[in-house]
């Protein structure tokens, strides 16, 4: 807490804020969907001493959830055997035992999920359960027009690549290779908008609708702050500079399925553009907020699209109880899919692109605790050229989630991760959180005048939905 920023954190407490609605209506939501994975779990196992493990860990989370709903106080968490542990419980002291609807969001949103992985990982037979994993799945499915439009148009992309820049002055060259970089990025910024925990209620339709070509289209007006060229001229340069170095650029992971797709075109992009020559992913180490990326997540993603007529053809659940048939691939929809798994498996098996994943992701503070509280951590993030931070979870660690005036700029926000840090960060952010900063002044004013943006309640609606976006940089390396 010590290295935090000095500035007031969002808090449960506040009823005009998006902490206070997902404490007493997201995170109820939430749980019950694991009590019920869980319990669907148990009812299908075989094994009486594994099914009566289950029945244990829905009767810890159906307490949990109990404790949430009544505002209870948080309790020290059971000791797991992971070291993070101690560190959440000093705190948890330190903040002298808050009850859930008056808490810091970001501290409580951490304990919550970090709670639900001890009951895992204090049993015997449930240790890899992912409450989360067959709702990833399920979205990814869901994802289908998306994925088969970006697998055609990525394939096209990697085949002509090199081909089309032949003949072309250098000027011309790094101009369609800054169009490319953008597009990629934006594809890469509204794939985040599929995000579990916060579309409980969004259809087969809706979602497609956040993913197609035509959204990206209309929502480029709605990037509120836009560090594209930035963030592109500085891996331009560095691939100019040294062009037979090694340049390398890390993501720091939000969420697994048509995310994590997208993140795996920017990453072949980077690569087969020559803009970087290693790719560092940053997942998660254990189930967290709903559809965060978990090494297995990648894997398993993998295998969807080597096995993509098996994936996409066999009815979901909700399918096979209306009798509804998913429409066949068709040849060159399933060709095209596994020619991506094999560029990706290439990529991977060449070392070109890796998993790394650390503990510190899932810790209950923020990143202004970096340099501190995971030293080596942050030593490596150095040797990146250009570390990208998607999602809104990473956003709000990056800035503390702290309650800034809008127009501080990003690179006050970030701390000891901005001027100095000897590190370069981009963040790819859809708003569903309140915290924002990098905006022109007047803006947070205009945008909460607008329907539904909060006009004169005082809350900043307009950054919940996901419906705007900020694509900041911050340049530690420059002198």
């Amino acid at each position: 807490m010590e290295y935090d920023a000095d500035v007031p954190q969002s808090n449960t407490a506040d009823p005009k804020s998006f902490a206070s609605i997902s404490a007493r209506e997201r995170w109820p939501i939430i749980l019950t969907g694991a009590i019920d994975d869980v319990h669907k779990a148990v009812s299908n196992e075989k094994d009486p001493e594994r099914a009566s493990e289950g029945k244990k860990i829905v009767q810890n989370l159906a307490t949990l959830k109990h404790e949430l709903q009544h505002n209870r106080q948080l309790t020290p968490l059971i000791d797991d055997g992971s070291p993070d542990i101690t560190s959440y419980n000093t705190e948890l002291s330190q903040r002298n035992n808050p009850s859930w609807f008056s808490v810091p969001w970001l501290y409580a949103e951490c304990y919550l999920y970090r709670r639900i992985a001890t009951l895992f990982a204090t049993s015997t037979h449930w240790t890899r359960h992912d409450v989360f994993a067959k709702q990833k799945l399920s979205t990814f499915r869901s994802s289908r027009p998306a994925v088969l439009e970006l697998a055609t148009r990525y394939n096209e992309l990697i085949t002509g690549l090199q081909t089309k820049m032949q003949g072309v002055s250098e000027a011309e060259k790094k101009a369609a290779e800054e169009v490319l970089f953008r597009e990629m990025c934006e594809i890469c910024l509204w794939g985040n908008a599929t995000d579990l925990s916060l579309l409980t209620n969004l259809s087969y339709d809706d979602i497609q609708a956040l993913q197609g070509a035509e959204s990206r289209k209309k929502n480029e007006s709605k990037i509120l702050a836009n560090d594209f060229p930035a963030a592109f001229d500085v891996l331009w340069k560095a691939q100019t500079s040294n062009p037979k170095g090694d340049r390398r650029v890390d993501i720091v992971l939000d969420n697994a399925g048509f995310e994590l797709f997208v993140d795996l075109v920017l990453a072949g992009y980077l690569l087969e553009s020559g803009l970087a020559t290693q790719i560092v992913l940053h997942p998660k180490n254990i189930p967290w907020f709903v559809s965060d990326v978990v090494p297995k997540d990648f894997s398993e993603l993998l295998t969807a699209l080597v096995n993509a007529k098996q994936f996409y053809e066999t009815p979901s659940p909700d399918e096979a109880a209306s009798n509804t048939t998913p429409a066949p691939l068709s040849a060159d929809q399933e060709k095209s899919l596994k020619s991506l798994f094999e560029h990706w498996s290439t990529l991977y098996a060449e070392g070109k692109i890796i998993m790394r994943a650390n503990p510190f992701w899932t810790e209950g503070g923020s990143f202004w605790r970096t340099p501190k509280t995971a030293p080596e951590l942050f030593e490596d993030l150095k040797q990146s050229e250009l570390v990208i931070f998607k999602g809104d979870l990473n956003y709000r660690k990056l800035t503390a989630d702290g309650m800034w005036d809008p127009t501080t700029a990003f690179s006050t926000a970030i701390g000891p991760l901005g001027p100095k840090s000897r590190l370069r960060v981009l963040t790819l952010r859809t708003c569903k959180a309140d915290v924002v900063v990098g905006l022109p002044a007047g803006k947070d004013e205009e945008l909460r005048a607008m329907e539904g943006g909060g006009g004169d309640s005082g809350a900043r609606k307009w950054a919940w939905s996901g419906k705007w976006a900020v694509v900041s940089f911050s340049d530690g390396k420059s002198i």
